[in-house]
């Protein structure tokens, strides 16, 4: 819909949608109760204008803490043109919160009913305006007097590097609206698509790849609270979505679920499945593929980049399983370390330049330096482009661990672990899993007596639960470097014995019971009593299905979360038999 010369700013994109097909459906919330684009337009205008009442200027900066949903589309684009919109993960914990906020310098923070009470505690003890979602939709007496221009910022999210301090990235309208642009003109999206939405809309993929591209050419998004069995199977079969985009750890519960109610499968009005944010195995691919009989689309974005860089294209051009296709917006090259640039089929780091990437971290000039070299920004990333020009990515040269998408830094999790008195040494890192692309372990040297148990407890009131370790390995020595240093790359390989859990066969009827539950979700060969639910391949959307499994097999209720807190078959036995006593008593 938009067109060269226009105005790259998110508000026109709405607004142009709104004037051509104003009663179309822009938002679907799970039970097809729809926002149109007349309707959305008129919100995002009272949102700019409370904003404004409130003081609230284009400059300044909003933090965002709403769950997924409709609710959370609209308001960030409701701040986005009106300010700088800042989202937040909703499961952060209150240091998190004040790290984040105060980093920020956040003007305001919009929270719902919904939203944790700690993010607002938070924002009320450093002075923050805490704005309540339905005082923002109410709309106020000053006008929206100015929806941004294109070098404005629209959008502020953190990232982070091979350091614990995470970095901001700035993106403009342009950012925003030209790599909207790229995914929209890559997948072949038009105003009748509708796209069911599965991804955290506090994260790049969902708020550029799925909601703003979908907005670009005046299609339908689907806006669910996130992926689970239920949700995905009723809207699949009830809204007749025509795509959706998500990281693999989802498409490998889709094709789980697909398998178990093939219905679903041929039911579906799906014509295409994206996948991003995490590296796709080529035989999960292959099998979406022949399950949904549709293309499956394997794309490569980051945040710096407002999401897409590349992606293989739609038939009959080839999809190439292993690669992240072709450029897909910005220019890619290769470069080596002293910043020249390579030649096809070498290796080196994948470097971009394009109107979607950013203009540089705020306040962080050794940051910029180091990312940006000859206007070329540096990925972190190596690989190579083969004789066709598909980008092939074949390692990380940074230490972010990528768990499904999800982007942890090790040296964090090292620091709360280290701040257990009987830790002496700690070091996170990555091991291969099935699902998540990558496994978050942690090796700990200790000098009194500990359990892992205990450690995890630990862990998990120093950060969120997708940053605490799925195994924390009790080892005498970490493997050390040549000049001293503990070394995290390539531990995986160096502690694959430590990682090995020698079987041992359940010892009563509660852990007999357990290890056939973990079977129907996990299927492995063997389950012992002290093997992990992560290492056997299991992530949190199957630690989702095992809890609703307890719950009808035991008639107890389980936390979610007590699949992370106790991830053996031994310490959720256990977790089970505390909760049957507590019913007798």
């Amino acid at each position: 819909m938009q067109t060269a010369g226009d105005d790259m700013v998110v508000m026109t994109l709405i607004a142009r949608a709104a004037e051509l097909a104003p009663e179309d459906p822009a938002l679907i919330d799970v039970n097809g109760q729809t926002v149109s684009y007349i309707e959305l337009l008129r919100r995002i205008e009272q949102a700019g204008s409370s904003l404004r009442e409130l003081g609230i200027s284009r400059q300044d900066r909003v933090a965002v803490v709403l769950p997924n949903g409709p609710g959370m589309a609209e308001t960030f684009l409701s701040v986005a043109s009106a300010a700088t919109c800042a989202p937040l993960n909703p499961a952060l914990t209150a240091d998190d919160y004040e790290f984040y906020l105060s980093d920020l310098a956040a003007s305001g923070l919009v929270v719902s009913s919904d939203s944790p009470p700690h993010a607002a505690a938070v924002a009320q003890s450093l002075g923050i305006q805490t704005i309540h979602l339905d005082d923002l939709r109410r709309g106020g007496s000053a006008p929206l007097d100015d929806p941004g221009h294109n070098d404005d910022l629209a959008l502020i999210l953190h990232t982070s590097g091979t350091t614990s301090r995470p970095k901001l990235v700035p993106l403009t309208h342009t950012n925003l609206c030209t790599s909207a642009a790229n995914v929209a003109l890559s997948l072949g999206l038009g105003a009748a698509d509708m796209c069911l939405n599965v991804m955290p809309l506090f994260h790049i993929h969902g708020l550029i790849g799925v909601l703003l591209a979908s907005i670009q050419t005046g299609a339908s998004v689907i806006c669910t609270s996130g992926y689970d069995d239920e949700t995905f199977s009723h809207a699949l079969l009830s809204l007749n979505p025509t795509w959706y985009s998500a990281v693999p750890t989802i498409h490998q519960s889709v094709l789980k679920l697909a398998s178990s109610r093939p219905e679903l499968a041929g039911a579906s009005r799906l014509r295409l499945i994206r996948s991003s944010s995490a590296s796709l195995a080529p035989t999960l691919m292959q099998d979406l593929e022949a399950t949904f009989d549709l293309p499956v689309i394997e794309a490569y974005g980051m945040t710096e980049a407002a999401h897409q860089m590349a992606s293989n294209p739609l038939p009959p051009a080839p999809r190439k399983p292993g690669s992240v296709g072709l450029a897909a917006g910005p220019e890619i090259a290769i470069m080596d370390d002293a910043g020249g640039l390579l030649a096809g089929g070498a290796v080196g780091e994948i470097v971009i330049r394009g109107d979607n990437v950013t203009r540089g971290y705020l306040d962080h000039p050794q940051a910029n330096a180091e990312a940006f070299t000859k206007g070329w920004f540096r990925t972190g990333d190596q690989g190579y482009i083969d004789a066709d020009g598909y980008l092939h990515i074949s390692g990380r040269l940074k230490e972010l661990i990528n768990r499904g998408g999800e982007k942890i830094v090790p040296r964090e999790v090292d620091e709360a672990l280290l701040s257990h008195p009987a830790v002496t040494q700690a070091v996170a890192f990555a091991v291969p899993h099935a699902s998540l692309g990558e496994a978050l372990v942690a090796a700990v040297v200790v000098d009194a007596d500990v359990t892992e148990a205990a450690l995890r407890d630990h862990a998990f009131t120093h950060l969120a639960a997708f940053k605490v370790p799925s195994q924390i390995l009790l080892v005498n020595a970490i493997p050390k470097g040549p000049t001293g240093k503990l070394q995290r790359i390539g531990l995986h390989e160096k502690l694959a014995g430590e990682l090995r859990v020698e079987y041992q066969a359940p010892r009563n009827d509660i852990e007999e019971l357990v290890c056939e539950l973990w079977q129907e979700v996990l299927d492995p060969e063997q389950i012992g009593v002290n093997d992990n639910f992560f290492g056997l391949g299991g992530d949190s959307l199957s630690g989702v299905r095992l809890v609703n499994r307890i719950i009808e097999r035991f008639e107890v209720h389980p936390a979610v979360e007590s699949v992370f807190r106790a991830p053996t078959v031994a310490g959720q036995a256990e977790l089970i038999e505390q909760l049957l006593i507590e019913q007798l008593q």
